[in-house]
């Protein structure tokens, strides 16, 4: 139970930190509505790479060499 809610929270991380990033951008730089959006997708993509590593499916780049 607890990897699972390490692996949802990994996730969850991902896109909210991205999503806040992005609307600080729009903010800053009255661009909105695509920072969120471009920085929700990135913080989406990284929080799936983060969830895929805590799970051991994808190997770390110092195991690979």
């Amino acid at each position: 139970m607890a990897l699972g809610f390490r692996l949802s929270s990994e996730l969850v991380a991902g896109v909210l930190g991205g999503a806040a990033l992005g609307w600080g951008f729009d903010r800053l730089l009255s661009t909105s509505p695509w920072g969120l959006i471009v920085l929700s997708l990135v913080g989406f993509i990284a929080g799936v790479i983060n969830v895929m590593r805590a799970a051991g499916v994808m190997a770390k780049q110092s195991e690979r060499l």
